[in-house]
This record gives C-alpha cells, sequence and structure tokens, in this order.
C-alpha cells in the first residue's frame, strides 16, 4: 500500500492495479468454464473466512484481490456461465462491463438535468434508439428505472394518478373518498404486480387474478367478467397488467384483445415485457406483441435477455404528464435556472439520485448494433426451438408449454402409471442431482400442481454446443435414475 496518508489511491497504483483488474476479468472469461455454474459452498462458508471488524490499517490492493479469488469466487453462482440456464439466463457483455467502469469513475448523480447533461440527454437518445428498434411509436417517452419490479410499480402509480376525480396524492387512500381499487393480472404474472399493489397501499385484496387457458394466457372474457362483478360490487377497476414473456413458461398474452376492453372500460394498460419485450427486434417476432402499441405503459429489461450487466429496466409511457404528477415534488434547493427548458428525470419516480445507466445500453446497442443483436436474439430462439423438438422426440420427456422465445419447460415421466408426487419427487431429484454436480443449472416452476423443469436459453456466450451438452448430461442422468446400479 502507498505511504500517501491522505486522498484516494495514487493514480500510478490505479493504473497498475486498473490493468491487472481488466486482466483478471479477461481470464475470468477466458476460463468461465472451468468452474461449476452454481456455487458449492455451504451457507455460512463465506462469512466465517472474513474477520469479525474492517481492519485499522488499509490494505495493499493486491492482498484484497487474492481474497476474492480465495473467499469470493467460490461462492459465485456464474450468471455469466454459458451452461446457465435457470430464471432468466441475465448475460454482461464486455462492451456494457466496460461502460460500468466508465459510468462507475464518472460517479454521476443524473438526477436533474444540471447534474449531469450527458446522463439525461443520452438516456433520453437512446431510449429513442431501442423504440425504434422495437417498433414501438413515437408517442412513447421513456425513462431507465433499476429493476422491472420498480418500473412496474411506477405504473401503478400512474394508472392510480390517472383515475378521474381521485385525489390521493393530496388526500392520501382514506381521504380520497374513491371506492377499493382492483387490478387485473394473469394468475401467471410475475410476483412484482401483486407486491407493486401492495407498496401503494391497495392490500393483496387490489389485485384479482384472471385464469389463463391451456398455453397459459390470459383469457380476455375471464378478465371483462371480472371488471364486470367487481364493479357491481363496489370495487374500482383502474388498471389491467398483460404480460409478454412470464416468469414461469414465457407465455405471451393476447395483448391487442385485453388492449380493447381496456379501452372500452377505461383502464390503464401495462404491459409487462420484461423478458420478451426484446425478441420484438427480431422482424420475423413482431407478431407476438401485436397490440402492445396500444398500452399505456411497458416495461422490457436489458439485463435479462440484451447482454447488459444488472441493472437497467427500460420503461416507456405514452402519458408521462400523468407520471410526472404521480411522483414530482421539487424542493427549492434542486431547482435550477434551466427547468424550463429541459427534462429532469427525478420528477418521474420514486428515486432522487439516479445512476448513469444509460451509458451501458449506449455501449452495447452500438458494439453490436442492430443486427448483431438481432442475430443473437434470433439464435438463441432456434436453440430454443431445436431443444423443444428434442423434447417433443423424447420417449420419457414432455413439453408442458409452448416455445415461443428462448424458455422450454418440460417434464419427466418415467412411468405413465406413476403417481403424481412420484413423478413429482423424481423430477426434482433430476435437477438438483444435476444443479449440485455444477455442471449446469437450470432451475423449475409449478403448474397446476406439476413440477415443471425450465431449461433457459438466452445468455451471449452461450453456443449449440452448450445445449448439445445439456442434452447428453439429461440422457446420462436419466439413465442413471432409471437404471440404478
Amino acid at each position: 500500500m502507498s505511504n500517501q496518508k491522505y486522498g484516494d489511491m495514487p493514480v500510478e497504483d490505479f493504473r497498475k492495479y486498473g490493468h491487472e483488474l481488466v486482466d483478471w476479468m479477461a481470464d475470468y472469461f477466458n476460463n468461465i468454464e472451468s468452474y461449476p455454474v452454481l456455487s458449492k459452498v455451504k451457507p455460512g462458508d463465506i462469512k466465517n473466512q472474513l474477520p469479525s471488524a474492517a481492519p485499522e490499517e488499509g490494505e495493499d490492493f493486491s492482498e484484497i484481490l487474492k481474497d476474492v479469488n480465495k473467499i469470493i469466487l467460490p461462492g459465485v453462482t456464474h450468471w455469466n456461465h454459458p451452461a446457465f440456464h435457470a430464471y432468466f439466463s441475465s448475460t454482461a457483455s464486455a462492451p456494457g462491463i466496460l461502460a460500468d467502469l466508465v459510468s462507475s469513475t464518472f460517479n454521476a448523480n443524473g438526477m436533474l438535468w444540471k447534474t449531469c447533461p450527458a446522463s439525461t440527454e443520452l438516456e433520453q437518445q437512446v431510449l429513442v434508439w431501442f423504440r425504434q428498434m422495437i417498433g414501438l411509436p413515437e408517442k412513447f417517452w421513456g425513462i431507465i428505472y433499476d429493476t422491472a419490479s420498480v418500473s412496474t410499480m411506477h405504473a401503478i402509480a400512474a394508472a392510480r394518478e390517472n383515475i378521474e376525480n381521485y385525489k390521493v396524492r393530496e388526500k392520501g387512500l382514506v381521504g380520497s373518498g374513491i371506492p377499493k381499487l382492483r387490478l387485473y393480472t394473469s394468475e401467471h404474472a410475475h410476483s412484482s404486480v401483486e407486491k407493486g399493489v401492495i407498496t401503494l397501499g391497495l392490500g393483496k385484496e387490489g389485485t384479482r387474478l384472471i385464469k389463463a387457458d391451456e398455453d397459459f394466457k390470459m383469457i380476455p372474457s375471464e378478465l371483462e367478467k371480472a371488471i364486470t362483478e367487481d364493479r357491481k360490487n363496489g370495487f374500482l377497476p383502474f388498471c389491467v397488467v398483460a404480460t409478454l414473456g412470464t416468469t414461469s413458461i414465457a407465455s405471451i398474452d393476447p395483448v391487442e384483445e385485453i388492449a380493447k376492453i381496456c379501452k372500452r372500460e377505461n383502464l390503464w394498460l401495462h404491459v409487462d415485457g420484461a423478458y420478451g419485450g426484446v425478441a420484438a427486434i427480431v422482424p420475423e417476432k413482431r407478431y407476438l406483441f401485436k397490440g402492445y402499441e396500444l398500452a399505456d405503459s411497458i416495461v422490457i429489461n436489458p439485463h435479462k435477455w440484451l447482454f447488459t450487466p444488472f441493472d437497467l429496466s427500460i420503461f416507456y409511457t405514452s402519458k408521462p404528464k400523468v407520471l410526472k404528477r404521480a411522483f414530482s415534488l421539487v424542493a427549492d434547493y434542486l431547482k435550477t435556472a434551466e427547468d424550463t427548458s429541459v427534462e429532469n428525470y427525478m420528477d418521474y419516480g420514486v428515486q432522487l439520485g439516479r445512476r448513469f445507466r444509460s451509458l451501458k445500453l449506449w455501449f452495447i446497442l452500438r458494439y453490436f448494433g442492430r443486427k448483431g443483436i438481432e442475430e443473437r436474439l434470433r439464435e438463441h430462439m432456434n436453440l430454443a426451438k431445436e431443444f423443444a423438438e428434442w423434447i417433443d422426440n423424447h420417449k420419457y420427456f414432455e413439453r408442458m408449454a409452448p416455445v415461443e422465445l428462448g424458455t422450454v419447460c418440460f417434464r419427466i415421466v418415467p412411468d405413465k402409471s406413476m403417481p403424481l408426487d412420484e413423478v413429482n419427487a423424481f423430477n426434482e431429484n433430476f435437477m438438483n442431482e444435476i444443479n449440485a454436480a455444477g455442471k449446469l443449472f437450470f432451475s423449475h416452476t409449478k403448474l397446476n400442481g406439476i413440477f415443471v423443469l425450465r431449461f433457459v436459453i438466452g445468455g451471449i456466450r452461450t453456443l449449440k454446443e452448450h445445449i448439445e451438452f445439456a442434452r447428453k448430461i439429461f440422457d446420462e442422468k436419466l439413465n442413471e435414475m432409471l437404471n440404478p446400479k
């Protein structure tokens, strides 16, 4: 460590260790397949290697990096691994990682235009680029939040603000004098929808889950019936959340039909495209999103399937004035001479401080280009289709949902006469044993009491060879479980 008493790390040390760290990062990616995808540590293993108190004296940076290798690395589940097929395969591309380094170097707070003009204006323009790439009309205005959970909560807040004569901002929920509000979403929607409703003070009763069909898509007629029933029972319907790529099975709700109902009933339509929305970049997949241009708000997460380091969630709305009305509160110390001629993003959300997130998206869109991104997404969806065909032709595998994007849901049926609880246990053991071996990592969900395996293809480093490897692992493990020695 330097003997410098005050100030930051000396620039010569920063340069030296910065180069070492980038080399370490490059080696990490070069050797990533040598690591077990799922961390094998036990609870407490990491914490027990850490001192009980912070050091009194500063330590040499090389010692810190040693402990990254010794203590931290064994406790990492490698989301960037090409054999990571769990949840939604969020991977960080090199351009995005380098952008994060630049963003941290600037350490800018983009709460106001004045606090970082580049942050505000780059965000404005890069969201225009992205809007054009996914085929949304110009009426959609964009902002970057951190996660889809936060984006959806802001959508629900805007939907509530949009209710005519509802003075919740001034009088609160109790004093507003409005009946109990009700939001509608599919029974397969992400839990963040209900969490957002609860957070905004509408209670669990504020959400009504709508039945889905055999393909796990929301049934529009069931939505209509629920709205009519709730109006008769004294509720005030105010918002519908449709999903483009549900969390469990990546099903796609019939947005166009839902949008017609929302327009007729005067309800805010929010579309959760956190996972599936990026697929609209691929022209031949655009049909899946028919009607999403009719939404009042849309969320899409580049950190799920656009190779963007976590976190970055894009929120579009055709009614930015409503969003601003819901959240804007400007203290005197935040007022600037430029306020009438610029956009201050702090006015459109809960947060005051805002990271320079748009740099990541800018680097990625420029480095790969629209065509490069389109080709990678198309390849992932082609690989998913091929994997689904393998499932369909397998003696013991059964596909459980349509495959439109990069997610394949299936299960193993070892014997058609086997009771459901035994089939479920077999599938759970199959998953746990494969994941524990560390060669690949995939996840599960439950559909109508059935334990379903989820295999997601979406990592930027995942190639055809990795899918073939997964098939080999699956067959070997299945043979071992069906023919124990």
